[in-house]
């Protein structure tokens, strides 16, 4: 190998290195926003008040466009690491916004690198709002209510719902989760979608650096 060969490997290897630390640097710094952003909750006239909206998946987004993928996933787990500190469900919340977040950013992402563009980033936001929604079901039924139980009977929980709705019976967990969560979860993946669209152009350059 020649000195030209080993320089070549060397500015390569250079240049990988950086490109690695900007990525853990703004993926840290994202990570943070996103734990702020869980605590700017609010409660919507549409659901039962312990339910309560947050754009703490945003952050996430913007890492799985900018950076990749498993990077948006990397800050959905961050967020709910430092969140898990402080607590109130025993780390169950944590480990259900983990996955709904997860499961909104990766295939969003995967749609979005398969071919960068605006239309394939607004499929992939789409697609993954969809499937946050899908995946909010089993993870309510099986791992968030289930601990909402030890502190509140099922029997008051799904009264909350049905005190939002007068024209139709609802008297499962299931239809509470069908009528009500599943849309709201979509909801909440798409308003993140629009503001990661609008504000995502702007922000790239500073995400990206000189890649």
């Amino acid at each position: 190998m020649d000195s030209t060969q080993f320089n070549t490997k060397e500015v390569k290897t250079s240049m990988k290195t950086r490109a690695n630390v900007r990525k853990m640097t703004v993926t840290a710094m994202l990570s943070a926003v996103a734990f702020v952003l869980m605590f700017l909750d609010t409660v919507v006239p549409f659901m039962p008040n312990f339910i309560k909206l947050d754009l703490s998946e945003l952050p996430a987004l913007i890492a799985s466009f900018a950076l990749g993928p498993v990077w948006g996933v990397i800050v959905c787990l961050i967020k709910n690491l430092l969140h898990l500190t402080m607590t109130q469900t025993g780390g169950v919340g944590e480990l259900s916004n983990f996955i709904l977040g997860a499961s909104f950013v990766l295939p969003a992402g995967l749609i979005y690198h398969h071919k960068k563009s605006k239309k394939t980033a607004i499929i992939g936001a789409f697609v993954g709002a969809v499937v946050m929604g899908i995946v909010s079901f089993p993870s309510n039924l099986f791992i968030v209510y289930p601990a909402y139980y030890m502190i509140m009977p099922k029997e008051v929980i799904i009264g909350a719902y049905q005190a939002l709705i007068r024209f139709a019976t609802i008297d499962s967990i299931e239809q509470c989760l069908l009528f009500f969560n599943v849309p709201f979860t979509i909801l909440k993946g798409l308003l993140s979608a629009i503001v990661t669209i609008v504000i995502y152009q702007p922000l790239r350059p500073l995400l990206k650096g000189n890649e």
